[in-house]
């Protein structure tokens, strides 16, 4: 892409169900954003399910991004990762979080295919308002409407009140997800003004948006409203009980101070307040007994009637039968997550530490997983042996796991993908690690350290982007940037690697797979 920034220009006026909007333009590409699919979240609106946005007359602007949801406490990040992907998120939190951005190459009607991005963070933090995740660049490459969606999280996405708020609150459990419904709906009602066809959607996530995605493959309620799937690092096997939800909102008052008897007043706690308790209700109800497949704790609750089933346990849904599906990951997801520990930043880990951390995952299989992989990678250094196994046990086999009981159903096509291409910067501790895919999907490699001026950055996200865009397009990722991409089986497991050479490995890592498929699911 062209090095220096497109000057952006006042855009056209569009009519929207609630209103007229006004977008820019710049390189060829109509945005809209910040525009309110929902109304706000707070006050008598919070753990409902969303309002429709309130209409307004005139035009109003939707020149730049809104807000993003309260995010949920993380652990601080250690100061050489700062600009790893890029800048954060700089607009301000807010409970009026419900909205959503548009890029199109045109504002025609001329039924491009479109691309919903679910931001990543675990169901609890992150937000769509990010430069690595533009949807510009991906708009004009593939010539696709790409729409961001920003929604509840963490506790006011998933606080389960059924049990003591009654029918009103019965929904509370699964709102933020209720958000992401309404947000597909707006789609369908919408998105044929900005070009967009709205019989050909493409939800497609990182991380916590790959369990967005996921999640609504399950969902009766989203029927329709899409038609093909991407799920990258992220697979949603399982979600939470009724049970563990609601002992979840039980710590949550003890910690807060409140009765049931008085639970109404959660609608009057500060957002602080609320984001304060969601670490201590964790501790206090412990680990789930799926330490590998539940992934968590204020996220989606298996409700019966939103989310019938688990998403991907033991089956796959027979509703999704007729969704392709992409799904995937990075080779060293985990280096990301390691990387504030000094021991194995400054590489001073060795085999008994190694041992002792995996074995906390993978109880008496860990022996012969160490194996496995150092079979597989005999030069592998203590610290690039933990990265490996631990991205294999907390995101590999759910990848696998997903993508074998999808394709056993025989319906429509699953293609396994893995990304291989490791950054340099920090003397390639990271590798290929978490995340790091964003930006090659959205042709946005210049923004994030891990790959601005990087040798071979920019040509893998013009095959990335690229590959994306046709599986939106025709259901299939086949095109001319990378070599045949056979589908997914139980017997051929063919697997795109993406790296400086794209190619087609078949089971890689079998051994792992079955050593790790055991310590999931017994």
């Amino acid at each position: 892409m062209a090095n220096h920034a497109p000057v952006i220009e006042s855009g056209p006026v569009i009519e929207t169900a609630a209103g007229r909007l006004r977008g820019t333009q710049a390189g060829g590409i109509h945005a809209f954003k910040g525009i309110p699919y929902g109304a706000s979240t707070a006050g008598a609106n919070r753990f409902l399910p969303p309002r429709p946005a309130v209409p307004w007359a005139g035009v109003r602007e939707a020149l730049s991004y809104h807000a993003q949801a309260p995010q949920a406490p993380r652990a601080k990040r250690r100061s050489e990762l700062e600009f790893l992907l890029g800048p954060s998120d700089a607009t301000p939190e807010s409970e009026d979080c419900l909205t959503l951005n548009v890029w199109s190459p045109g504002l025609d009607r001329a039924k491009r295919p479109v691309m919903v991005w679910l931001h990543g963070g675990a169901f609890a933090y992150g937000s769509s308002n990010r430069a690595f995740s533009d949807g510009a660049n991906l708009a004009r490459r593939g010539d696709v409407v790409v729409v961001s969606v920003n929604h509840r999280l963490n506790i006011f996405g998933f606080l389960d009140l059924g049990e003591i708020g009654g029918e009103h609150f019965a929904q509370s459990g699964n709102a933020g997800v209720l958000d992401l419904l309404a947000a597909l709906e707006w789609v369908r009602d919408n998105i044929a003004a900005f070009g967009g066809d709205p019989a050909n959607v493409t939800i497609f996530g990182e991380s916590g948006g790959g369990g967005k995605v996921s999640v609504l493959m399950a969902m009766p309620a989203a029927r329709g409203l899409f038609h093909r799937a991407i799920v990258q690092s992220g697979a949603g096997v399982r979600m939470r009980t009724r049970e563990r939800g609601l002992a979840l909102t039980a710590a949550v008052l003890d910690h807060l101070g409140i009765s049931r008897g008085e639970w109404e007043r959660l609608q009057q706690v500060s957002v602080r307040a609320l984001l304060e308790a969601i670490a201590p209700a964790s501790r206090a109800i412990g680990p789930t007994r799926w330490k590998l497949l539940d992934r968590y704790d204020f996220g989606p609750v298996v409700d019966g009637e939103i989310l019938p089933q688990q998403p991907f346990d033991p089956d796959a849904p027979a509703i999704a039968d007729d969704i392709p599906l992409m799904i995937g990951g990075t080779r060293d997801e985990s280096a990301l997550f390691l990387a504030d520990d000094d021991a194995w930043w400054r590489r001073q880990l060795n085999e008994g530490d190694v041992r002792g951390r995996i074995a906390a995952i993978a109880g008496d299989e860990a022996d012969a997983l160490i194996a496995a992989y150092r079979r597989a990678r005999p030069k592998a250094t203590a610290a690039q042996l933990l990265v490996a196994v631990l991205t294999g046990g907390n995101f590999w086999i759910r990848s696998v796991l997903l993508a074998e009981r999808k394709a056993m159903r025989r319906g429509a096509p699953v293609h396994m993908y893995s990304l291989d291409w490791g950054t340099p910067v920090h003397d390639g501790r990271l590798g290929a690690h978490h995340a790091i895919d964003v930006a090659f999907v959205f042709d946005t490699v210049d923004v994030p350290q891990a790959t601005a001026a990087m040798p071979g950055a920019r040509e893998l996200a013009a095959r990335m982007s690229a590959t994306w865009a046709a599986f939106a397009r025709h259901g299939t990722p086949d095109n001319a940037a990378i070599p045949h991409w056979p589908a997914y089986t139980e017997s051929e497991r063919a697997t795109m690697i993406f790296d400086t050479e794209c190619r087609i490995d078949r089971d890689p890592g079998r051994d792992a797979r079955l050593l790790w498929s055991r310590v999931a699911t017994r």
